[in-house]
């Protein structure tokens, strides 16, 4: 809404409804995290119980209700809207109002955003572990930059200007915007910028960064294939490396896609764009917001957050390539339960991480890093006891809030403990979890 707020600021009040889905999203703590994390600055309802959601006979997320000046509905609006459509209702509304001479024009009360912490991380999203070169990048979402430090914390670094927006060239001044999903071959690091829905490289080495995919402009649902540079993308979450193809989480187009790093082509890879949990034939398939990717070389998972599930996708070669599932049944299950296959529930994962022959998954809204058997499908709850916290320890000792990202490199799980600030360590082998400690230079 930033732009059409701009065009009318002294005609239009923008109000936030927050009618969650998630039992964690009811949270009114949780609620303000996330204002926080995404820089909202209109004010904010949250209606746990959906009493406003009935009143209004909403249907989808979102829903935009119109109100004019008189307290009347002129308009309901189901999905997402462009700036420019947006601006043009608002503008008919104004028009047939001040005609009417009711139209107000006085000030309204001045609202202050609420303060954002003056951490060393602001809400890491993601987090890369590069054992070759004891390297670990940190994907510093809310400070919109990247961070390079050593395994224990030291030599920090920073990629990006912090400032917010889409420029290429030396570290110190690039922009990204709430990068997230991150994949690497030697010093080239490939980056999910995800707010600029763009995919972004950086030379570890020079730190110099350029835009290899995307336009910078917000995509439409169903895209198809072209030249990387002149697709419009939609919110890329997620990236994973297999040979010279960039798997890319689409979690705006609920779908996977490919970037031939090669030939610079982008492609739809997996899912019809329709989301649910639906598998089968990779055209044909369904995902649900995936956010997190990892592979063990022979086939991709996925973490679908949207359906509380954990997906598997065919590589190639082969001839029936598909998509199945090894955790969630549905849109609108899930919980915290451990156990076999259809038995597991999750609460919105957003990253998954193979090692060794198992899944870490970063089960968010749990606030729990989960250990999952992709041949039998087992799941069991590894670190943390569901509250939400800052804790080290080991296991359900151990406290999170709202981890994000996971990635394994030498006998240790880094984990991107998203609301807390903060990157956590802990041993594969004992689970104990401590506090990365980092200074950046």
């Amino acid at each position: 809404m930033g732009e059409v707020e701009r065009q009318f600021s002294d005609v239009l009040v923008t109000i936030g409804v927050h009618s969650p889905k998630f039992t964690a999203e009811r949270v009114d703590a949780n609620v303000r995290q996330a204002v926080l994390r995404y820089e909202i600055e209109h004010p904010v309802v949250n209606d746990p119980e959906l009493i406003m959601w009935r009143t209004y006979a909403v249907r989808a997320w979102p829903t935009l209700v119109f109100i004019d000046p008189e307290g009347r509905i002129a308009g309901v609006h189901e999905g997402e809207a462009s700036a420019a459509g947006l601006s043009g209702v608002i503008r008919r509304l104004v028009e047939e109002h001040e005609a009417k001479g009711v139209l107000d024009r006085s000030p309204v009360v001045a609202l202050r955003p609420m303060p954002r912490p003056e951490t060393t991380l602001s809400f890491p999203g993601k987090v890369l572990a590069d054992p070759a070169s004891r390297r670990l990048v940190i994907a510093d979402s809310g400070h919109h930059r990247l961070v390079v430090v050593r395994p224990d914390g030291s030599e920090a670094t920073a990629i990006g200007s912090g400032r917010p927006g889409l420029a290429d060239g030396p570290a110190h001044n690039a922009e990204f915007r709430h990068p997230q999903g991150m994949a690497l071959a030697g010093d080239t690091l490939y980056v999910a910028d995800t707010g600029n829905h763009a995919i972004r490289q950086v030379d570890l080495r020079s730190g110099q960064v350029v835009t290899i995919a995307g336009t910078g402009q917000f995509g439409t649902s169903y895209a198809g294939p072209g030249p990387a540079r002149q697709v419009d993308l939609r919110s890329p979450w997620a990236l994973a490396l297999r040979g010279e193809v960039l798997f890319i989480a689409m979690a705006g187009m609920h779908q996977i896609w490919t970037l031939d790093l090669n030939q610079g082509w982008l492609a739809p890879y997996a899912g019809s764009g329709m989301e649910g949990v639906q598998g089968g034939r990779l055209d044909r398939a369904w995902f649900a917001q995936p956010s997190g990717l990892s592979t063990d070389g022979t086939v991709l998972y996925v973490a679908c957050s949207e359906a509380s599930a954990v997906r598997v996708v065919d590589l190639p070669p082969g001839d029936d390539l598909r998509v199945h599932r090894l955790v969630g049944i549905g849109l609108f299950d899930f919980g915290d339960v451990d156990g076999i296959g259809d038995q597991v529930r999750l609460q919105h994962p957003l990253d998954v991480a193979w090692h060794d022959g198992l899944l870490y998954i970063a089960d968010s809204y749990n606030h729990k890093i989960k250990r999952f058997d992709p041949t039998t499908r087992r799941c069991e709850s590894w670190l943390g006891d569901g509250q939400p916290g800052q804790r080290d320890g080991s296991g359900s000792g151990a406290r999170f809030y709202e981890p994000g990202g996971v990635s394994a490199g030498d006998g240790v799980l880094y984990v991107a403990d998203t609301n807390n600030h903060a990157v956590r360590v802990a041993d594969l082998a004992t689970g104990w979890v401590t506090t990365l400690p980092l200074v950046l230079s």
